[in-house]
């Protein structure tokens, strides 16, 4: 994947829901009155400016991490006396806390929307089989037998991997039985399985809610055929090509991909000789993989991926609905996200989840480049949960947020009177250096992750 096309649906994506953003903000401040001065999308220098004809300039900056809708406020400038009752400042308590909320509202309800369409046009998923369970994890422990679909969890009923290891998700930390079940084709009835929890720890660095319960996905035979190599790579580098078929390494027989994995892996710095099938003969080919460091030691590296395979029709899946059924389903979605991030949060503070999975700009860029290369249903779901991450985020009762504007407005009405300037700077500089160190730690999760 080029720099490029990472750059560009960064950009994309940072600039539709900034935008979007923004854009609530605007028009509830419109409708409430407030004159708006500037309608910014990035911030610093101005690319491109145009003015309407009510006075407001709309721009697109230079630095495309953020933007800001600029209203007429006496706080931060003189008003003529002809304009006050536009000013932001002199609206009533409801208008001003409609137009602060509009932002990350417009955030979750665009989050609705994409889930929306993308549930009227299909969501493809593939059949939840297991493939195998892991010993000594919670599921080996209930007794889950590999091969059935699993079908619920709970009270709430699964159609795809991805359901089950969102609602895992909320789980990590907890001690409590869940309910399994899973359906066997020799079953008329799904089996439920008691999978005890115990103050359930996941690493989700290293791993999924879905593995560290002890589940594996079924996966079809995936062959030992090369699919994209990496430019400079060894594998390129010792002449192999794009559609080879390892069938032997040292004389040891290949029997799929993960032995040659695991082979590669297991031999960092080691020549070896391969037996490969292109266009139906044999050719010989030496190969040496380079040394990585890991946690581990050193392991093997070719730059090679495997070619894309195809799952049985049997297991492929188009979930969608129709317009009405859908947008219950988009809503009980966005709730179910907007919920796992508070949760997450929430755990965050508790030590339960590490801070390691804080993320930064480096990581939102590679996940929206990987999104965007994936198709449009992987680009819009990311969309949607990072424009859900964006409202909740800045929900929170922080100073410089939102939510923190909102929190002092709830101050405002218990109180009958605002809160004063001075408790509010000291509020600010609070905000502001809890917002830079949680950056600062996003940045640097970023950069070890590179």
């Amino acid at each position: 994947m080029s720099i490029l096309h990472t750059l560009l649906a960064t950009i994309v994506t940072l600039g539709l829901l900034v935008t979007i953003h923004e854009w609530g903000h605007f028009w509830v401040a419109r409708r409430c009155g407030v004159k708006v001065l500037r309608f910014s999308v990035g911030f610093g220098k101005p690319l491109w400016s145009r003015r309407d004809r009510q006075g407001t300039e709309y721009v697109v900056a230079a630095i495309p991490l953020g933007g800001y809708v600029r209203m007429l406020d006496e706080r931060e400038e003189a008003v003529p006396e002809a304009l006050r009752s536009q000013a932001f400042n002199n609206k009533p308590l409801w208008a001003r806390s409609a137009i602060v909320a509009a932002g990350p509202v417009v955030n979750l309800l665009f989050a609705v929307l994409a889930y929306w369409a993308m549930y009227v046009v299909g969501v493809s998923a593939v059949a939840p089989v297991i493939g195998q369970v892991l010993p000594g994890t919670p599921a080996y422990e209930a007794g889950v037998e590999p091969g059935g679909e699993v079908v619920g969890l709970d009270s709430n009923n699964l159609h795809s991997w991805e359901e089950l290891n969102l609602r895992l998700a909320s789980h990590i930390g907890d001690s409590r039985t869940l309910s399994l079940r899973v359906r066997y084709d020799d079953a008329t009835m799904p089996v439920t399985y008691p999978v005890r929890l115990d103050a359930w720890q996941v690493d989700v660095e290293r791993e999924s809610p879905l593995r560290a319960l002890g589940l594996r996905p079924y996966q079809p035979p995936v062959p030992a055929i090369l699919g994209q190599l990496l430019d400079g790579g060894q594998a390129a580098a010792a002449g192999l090509r794009s559609g080879d078929r390892i069938l032997s390494i040292d004389g040891d027989a290949i029997d799929d991909w993960m032995a040659l994995v695991e082979r590669v892996r297991a031999s960092a710095g080691q020549p070896l000789q391969l037996v490969v099938e292109r266009s139906g003969g044999r050719l010989d080919i030496a190969l040496t993989p380079e040394a990585r460091d890991s946690e581990a030691g050193p392991i093997g590296y070719i730059g090679a991926g495997v070619q894309a395979i195809s799952w049985p029709a049997e297991m492929e899946r188009t979930l969608s609905y129709g317009p009405v059924e859908a947008l219950g389903v988009a809503v009980a979605k966005t709730g179910q996200m907007i919920g796992l991030t508070l949760e997450s949060i929430w755990k965050m503070l508790e030590g339960v989840i590490s801070v390691k999975n804080l993320s930064g700009p480096i990581t939102i860029a590679k996940v929206a480049g990987a999104s965007a290369a994936s198709g449009l249903e992987s680009f819009v779901s990311f969309l949607a949960y990072l424009s859900i991450s964006l409202g909740v985020l800045n929900l929170l009762p922080i100073p410089m947020l939102d939510g923190g504007h909102l929190f002092y407005y709830g101050l405002e009405a218990l109180r009958g009177k605002p809160v004063s300037e001075r408790v509010q700077m000291f509020g600010l500089r609070i905000g502001m250096a809890l917002l830079f160190t949680l950056m600062a730690v996003a940045i640097v999760n970023d950069l070890m992750r590179l």
